[in-house]
């Protein structure tokens, strides 16, 4: 193998074999091609793209790269979902418990916080005591215990993706369609999954902001799921404002209990409502939507999915009295009231802008070593199409200091719209399947 040959082939438009890829990715993951190279190899894919025949070879050479969970004997249908990211979108924390719940073995691998949006992980985290680095032989065994575990990627899983993701990250080449499905189905496929489920983002607060490049990942991501024996659905779900009230690592732990208590924002069960059904429908445990909701709706109303997600919270070492008290999780020195400026109705909540503002009070990540701070955020009670009047309460800002509210205070008023109606588009625009 001579890489530059590679590079220069796939810079002129032309295509490398799927042995070349498999030997080329295995060969950076053993550390014997230099990050120079790599880099050289990857801002050309963002500019010659992949062909079909070579997406599924990079994959299948990502999944090879480590190893995979493995399943033998259970009696219950794997599946999981995944989101491309946004501000306030906590649905994972419900659909875990809920699907375990309901008859579905679900070894949920997420991801930290990225640029403005949260991840689950940082959540997680949020609970005292919880661990989200468990080994292949943990997830396993709490699954086939509990029914579900809650995880990051782990040096066993794709170890070629999480060094190539590291180098796109630094290389300004994260921003490829091949790329990022290859990313994202490698470590999905490694969990053993019978279905999937992919919420993919549109609107402003997305990665992919357009509705053509939302389907055109989820189209390539439900193709290579096809190709590996995986049912793979996707929803196109509205990120041009928050999901939910909570925005921030605690107080959206504390409003995902509220949605297995039967008290989330409407906005929140909605999408998780959808997102649920399809994950009951791929992983066979309904015989149609109808039935998938009736489900899911009494795994709530019965208690036992909140009940699961405080077995998952013990078994991960977390302390369950948050389910019950939310002041056992942490909190913010300083809280503050926001009210509207002005009478008027909500044009928009930015989410874009949200993000980076709880990224300023410390709840996200400038840099990979930075702490974060799991108490500080947004509670946004106001909605677009909303009618407010001048000085009434439409958010609450938490933080540490006064001074980093006042600054949150000044991303809030940027980010909140008050003025004349605009359309507010649907939180569930497209279903896509193969």
């Amino acid at each position: 193998m001579v890489v530059p040959t590679l590079i220069e082939r796939k810079r002129d438009g032309g295509a490398l074999a799927p042995a070349e890829w498999r030997e080329l990715v295995l060969a950076y993951a053993g550390g014997s091609v230099p990050d120079y190279q790599m880099s050289a190899l990857l801002m050309a894919i963002v500019w010659r793209g992949l062909s079909g025949g070579e997406l599924d070879a990079l994959a299948e050479a990502m999944l090879d790269s480590g190893d995979r969970l493995r399943w033998d004997g259970l009696d219950r249908p794997v599946v999981d979902k995944h989101s491309t990211g946004g501000v306030g979108d906590k649905t994972s924390l419900l659909l875990a418990p809920m699907l375990a719940t309901c008859g579905a073995a679900v070894p949920m691998m997420s991801g930290r916080g990225l640029g403005h949006t949260g991840g689950t992980l940082d959540k997680l985290e949020a609970i005292p005591g919880f661990r989200t680095s468990l080994t292949l032989r943990e997830t396993t065994d709490q699954v086939r215990r509990i029914g579900c575990a809650m995880i990051g990627q782990t040096p066993e899983i794709a170890p070629a993706d999480k060094r190539l993701y590291a180098l796109r990250d630094v290389t300004a080449t994260v921003e490829s369609i091949p790329l990022i499905a290859a990313s994202i189905m490698s470590k999905k496929l490694a969990e053993g999954l019978d279905g999937l489920v992919l919420d993919v983002k549109t609107g402003s607060g997305a990665f992919l902001p357009g509705e053509t490049d939302a389907l055109e990942l989820a189209r390539t991501m439900i193709g290579l799921g096809q190709s590996h024996g995986c049912r793979t659905v996707a929803l196109l779900t509205a990120m041009d404002r928050p999901l939910g009230r909570a925005a921030g690592n605690a107080l959206e732990v504390e409003e995902a209990i509220a949605g297995l208590s039967g008290e989330g924002p409407a906005d929140l069960m909605e999408v998780t409502w959808a997102l649920g059904v399809e994950m009951m429908l791929v992983a066979r445990l309904a015989s149609d939507a109808l039935e998938a909701r009736q489900r899911l709706e009494e795994s709530i109303s019965s208690g036992r999915a909140r009940e699961k997600f405080g077995q998952l919270i013990e078994a991960q070492g977390g302390n369950p009295a948050v389910l019950d008290d939310p002041a056992a999780l942490p909190q913010a020195d300083v809280i503050e009231i926001f009210n509207a400026p002005r009478d008027g109705v909500v044009r928009r909540v930015e989410p874009r802008r949200i993000g980076r503002a709880i990224i300023e009070l410390g709840g996200g990540r400038q840099t990979v070593d930075d702490v974060v701070d799991p108490a500080v955020g947004f509670v946004i009670t106001a909605r677009p199409g909303d009618t407010v009047r001048a000085g009434e309460p439409i958010a609450s800002i938490h933080a540490r200091t006064g001074d980093a509210a006042a600054g949150a205070a000044h991303a809030l008023a940027e980010a909140i719209e008050i003025g004349e109606p605009l359309a507010v588009t649907p939180l569930i625009s497209r279903r896509i399947t193969a």
